[in-house]
């Protein structure tokens, strides 16, 4: 079945029937369009409307108005236009929370997305579901040219008529069809269009002045104590001590010529040089001046803001929202004036910029030194998010650590987009309590430019309930939006999105450990030495709408495996199969020979082992009592054998050590060399499998791009 509706209007012509229509209504002094503009708008877009059918009409494709659609255009506050559709009529009103992801309603940015694309989206919807039962019931063909063709013209209206537009007097700000049926195409029994006036954008920020700040060639401070150990003092102290060099720092006190070995200087004029960083760590109080200071003296690339409380409380909203107009304003400057971080941020640590600028005496957080090359960001909203992940996980160990606090001024698409150019950066890992005004298309956009470059980005945004997005507003002044609105655009944009901060701590870590690995499908291979284990595997490799397959065995692979067992003795234990259960008296070496016979099986993508750290026949001991040398210092152990068999197969491969604080040296051991390992058997499987999903999803979007 073909669609008969005409062939839509090209941009320019949609674009002034449009705004004409818009001009009319606001004309009238009206934010809504009336029965006959709304009429006409429809008409514009091919779309029927109600009144035009007679109801003893009889339509070729009348089976398919059962199934009441929402398909709508809003113009929102984080994502600019977003597009969605779902389940119409009555069932539109349900909670959406009472449903698996992508079930009730799909939405997508239009900037990021075209008719095909969220077609595919609308697929996964119960909505479409419905259609498709009907369709083959009453032996009719799916009517997807029409809802292509839908799409289609609604995304160019969001073009034609959205934020971005700068010559439009009126923007589009919401266009709603509910109920709507499709049929030849699609009718909107109801509809509702709002428009309003353009809202007014900040200045592009000169985000690549995040290079002074990472990498700052001279540091100033301002806020350090003379006498007492204050958090100037602290900073200070930790500066130092993470390798800074003295000589290129400085601290502005009136009064003293030095401190801690540091020269001072009386002001921001009395400088020799610009600075390219100023860590500012003084009383939220004295910032306001100080930032104008900063402003009019042009001595300082990069701005560092510590104190808390700007714009976090009632009285401060104010003059922090008069504060952010005035550095915005000097992002008009020729050289783009200076970048603000913060505030109410803990700071930064940049490994390759030799400074750590955290309050936190480094005594608190020993930082470890896990990796002789790191290629992870870290951008954080929260900096105790970011003290609390690196204490717990310290193998996620990123290259820079960066702490947004209330986004005054660089946001967290300002620092996306900059660290999605960076060569050296393969993962990014961002917590996020919420967006300034537009910026989670900036985000998005960076989400897909990092992706396309071939890195991950690894996302958690807190706020999901009512008392969250409250205590949000209370921590870092942000607005939370709306968390159904955020995981499907985000993740349509390429992101990993996680549900909570364990799967933010696995997906985070899993993503630096198999960046480099082949993901060719969904196929996985699991072995285990326990039968609870297997059946753990086996149930976790289900998410909401992608599953792992268990991978079917080749005759070679399980000749191969048979063999194996019989040099193990374990022939008579054991039956080859996927998932394999092999018995607890095999050995380490009976472990990996099976991981890498399965590795080699072109129907396998993927392995997850279950390396039974309390079998007696694993070396899996920091030290055994019973049988000294049968532990981890072994050249047979695990330890040993398992990171060459990882570095030698392009598939990725998991580790499971299920055991408590006795086999810890064991996963050290393994981590230490790379290899991914999970403490518990269905969170690492779940893990690799929203990984493998994100990673199948990156490459769609490169073949796409290409």
């Amino acid at each position: 079945m073909q669609s008969t509706s005409k062939v839509g209007p090209d941009a320019a012509t949609l674009r002034a029937a449009v705004a004409e229509l818009f001009r009319q209504a606001s004309s009238a002094g009206r934010s809504t369009l009336n029965p006959s503009e709304l009429s006409a708008l429809l008409a514009e877009l091919g779309i029927g409307s109600a009144p035009e059918a007679s109801p003893t009409q009889v339509k070729p494709l009348q089976p398919l108005a059962a199934v009441d659609l929402r398909i709508s255009l809003n113009n929102t506050r984080e994502f600019g236009m977003v597009i969605s559709a779902g389940m119409g009529g009555v069932e539109a009103e349900l909670d959406e929370s009472n449903f698996a992801t992508d079930r009730a309603s799909v939405y997508s940015a239009t900037a990021l997305t075209d008719a095909d694309n969220f077609l595919d989206l609308f697929k996964r919807t119960l909505a479409y579901q419905k259609l498709a039962a009907i369709a083959k019931r009453n032996s009719l063909p799916i009517p997807d040219p029409q809802l292509r063709t839908c799409f289609e013209r609604l995304l160019s209206l969001a073009a034609s008529q959205s934020q971005d537009d700068a010559k439009a007097a009126f923007v589009l700000q919401s266009l709603e069809l509910n109920p709507a049926h499709i049929g030849e195409r699609l009718t909107a029994q109801v509809a509702q269009c709002e428009i309003a006036a353009p809202a007014a954008e900040r200045l592009p920020r000169p985000i690549q002045k995040i290079e002074k700040l990472i990498h700052p060639a001279s540091i100033g401070i301002i806020g350090v104590s003379a006498s007492n150990m204050n958090f100037g003092r602290i900073i200070l102290r930790n500066l130092m001590g993470s390798g800074y060099d003295k000589a290129q720092m400085v601290i502005i006190r009136p009064g003293e010529s030095e401190i801690d070995g540091v020269r001072c200087v009386e002001s921001l004029k009395a400088l020799e040089h610009k600075l390219d960083l100023l860590i500012v760590a003084v009383a939220a109080s004295a910032v306001y001046d100080l930032v104008d200071e900063i402003i009019e003296t042009d001595s300082v690339e990069s701005v560092m803001l510590i104190p808390g409380s700007l714009g976090e409380t009632k009285a401060s909203r104010e003059p922090a929202a008069a504060l952010a107009e005035r550095i915005n304003a000097a992002h008009g400057k020729p050289d783009g004036g200076p970048i603000f971080l913060g505030a109410n941020c803990l700071g930064v640590v940049s490994h390759p910029g030799s400074y750590d600028s955290w309050f936190i005496p480094l005594e608190r957080l020993p930082k470890p030194q896990k990796k002789p090359q790191r290629n992870s960001v870290m951008l954080s909203q929260s900096g105790a998010f970011m003290i609390t992940r690196l204490s717990q996980n310290p193998w996620l160990d990123p290259r820079y650590m960066l702490a947004l606090g209330n986004q005054t001024d660089l946001t967290h698409g300002d620092m996306l987009a900059y660290f999605a150019e960076l060569p050296e950066i393969e993962t990014i890992g961002v917590y996020i309590e919420g967006f300034k005004n537009g910026d989670g298309l900036d985000f998005a956009k960076a989400v897909r430019k990092a992706v396309l470059n071939g890195k991950q980005v690894v996302v958690y945004k807190s706020g999901k309930t009512a008392p969250g997005m409250g205590g949000v507003m209370g921590h870092t002044a942000s607005i939370a939006g709306g968390p159904i609105l955020f995981d499907s655009v985000v993740r349509q944009a390429g992101a990993i999105v996680a549900e909570d901060f364990n799967s933010f701590d696995d997906l985070f870590y899993m993503a630096g450990a198999l960046h480099n690995k082949a993901i060719g499908g969904n196929r996985l291979g699991a072995i285990s030495g326990a039968g609870f284990e297997a059946v753990g595997m086996a149930d976790s490799i289900e998410a909401d709408n992608f599953a792992m397959v268990m991978g079917a065995l080749s005759p070679a692979t399980v000749a191969s495996l048979e063999e194996i067992l019989v040099a193990k003795k374990l022939n008579a234990l054991v039956e080859v199969r996927n998932p394999i259960d092999i018995n607890p008296g095999a050995d380490d070496e009976a472990h990996l020979q099976i991981v890498e016979a399965f590795l080699h099986d072109a129907e396998i993508d993927a392995v997850v082992v279950g390396l039974d750290p309390t079998a007696p026949s694993v070396r899996a001991l920091e030290q055994s009592k019973l049988r000294p040398g049968f532990d981890i210092t072994d050249p047979k152990s695990t330890v040993h054998l398992m990171p060459s068999l990882v570095n030698r197969n392009d598939k990725p491969i998991i580790g499971i050590v299920d055991g408590g604080h006795l086999y810890d040296a064991m996963c050290a051991g393994l981590m230490d060399q790379g290899v991914c390992i999970f403490r518990n058997c269905a969170r690492g499987t779940r893990a690799l499998v929203r990984y493998v999903e994100a990673r199948l999803y990156a490459n769609s979007l490169k073949k796409q791009k290409n």
